[in-house]
């Protein structure tokens, strides 16, 4: 994160490989320019609490060189009033610009950290653990915000995260391991490298079901819900075309990014002894 976001000075592109104009080209000569079309939202909060939500924005943009300073919200430039307006609006803080920080709760400030994030209208957004320290509720509702601002901004969102379930709707998605890239590709590339996929099928006569599964040269393990039948086609279709035995249970098992990695790291095909 430090390298691509220019803090930390590299003499290799360290965007290009994916995204090669997403941010004019970042390499160690360029770091006023990188900075210029990035933003940033890192783990730890960053606020001045003593200020009111528009406070921090203002001082943020301000010191972004964006705008000159002024005492005062509506002595502030009409272009910054309405950047603010429309931002505060989109993540459902509209209500609450001129409000203290001391009255909000974890998910309202990481909320206003994208806003001031997006100020300057950045090409690439860089988050560090986004949600870390956030309940269920205010995570579900930050990343509705974090994908309609995606959309709608039309800018690349560049996520570490140790909640996988986050990466699920990614376009590329890469694990780290002990500081080594171990794999890299789509969710669903990754889930069927990793990961066999399966089918919990039942019969009321188990039995029968399970001689027709071995004559097929099927194998399945035998659990309280069924029998899970692994199988290495995109869909279980032909396997079911072939069972005579009527069935009183099907369950297609959807595997997840989070089990594709404890199989990576704990000595699936690319092997690797932990986080």
């Amino acid at each position: 994160m430090n390298v691509c976001s220019s803090f930390v000075h590299t003499p290799t592109v360290c965007w290009s490989r994916a995204h090669p104009a997403a941010a004019g080209g970042i390499s160690d000569t360029e770091a006023k320019r990188v900075r210029q079309n990035i933003g940033i939202i890192f783990q730890n909060p960053s606020l001045d609490l003593t200020l009111s939500a528009e406070e921090n924005i203002r001082l943020h943009a301000c010191l972004y060189g964006l705008y000159p300073y002024r005492p005062w919200y509506r002595l502030m430039p009409a272009e910054y009033r309405r950047r603010v307006s429309e931002l505060a609006e989109m993540v459902g803080l509209g209500d609450h610009l001129f409000k203290r920080l001391k009255t909000f709760s974890g998910g309202m400030k990481r909320k206003l950290e994208i806003i001031r994030s997006l100020m300057h209208r950045p090409r690439v957004l860089f988050l560090d653990e986004p949600t870390a320290g956030l309940d269920a509720v205010s995570r579900h509702s930050l990343w509705q915000y974090l994908r309609e601002i995606r959309d709608r901004e039309e800018m690349t969102v560049f996520l570490t995260t140790h909640y996988l379930d986050e990466a699920e709707t990614a376009d590329t998605v890469c694990i780290v391991n002990h500081g080594r890239i171990e794999m890299m590709g789509t969710p669903v590339e990754l889930k069927h490298r990793l990961l066999d996929r399966s089918m919990v099928v039942d019969a009321a006569d188990r039995a029968a079901l399970k001689r027709e599964l071995s004559s097929l040269g099927l194998s399945f393990v035998e659990e309280s819900e069924g029998l899970q039948v692994r199988y290495s086609e995109e869909t279980p279709q032909s396997i079911l075309c072939c069972l005579q035995t009527r069935l009183t249970k099907l369950k297609v098992v959807d595997a997840t990014l989070e089990e594709a990695y404890i199989r990576l790291v704990t000595g699936g095909t690319a092997g690797g002894d932990g986080v």
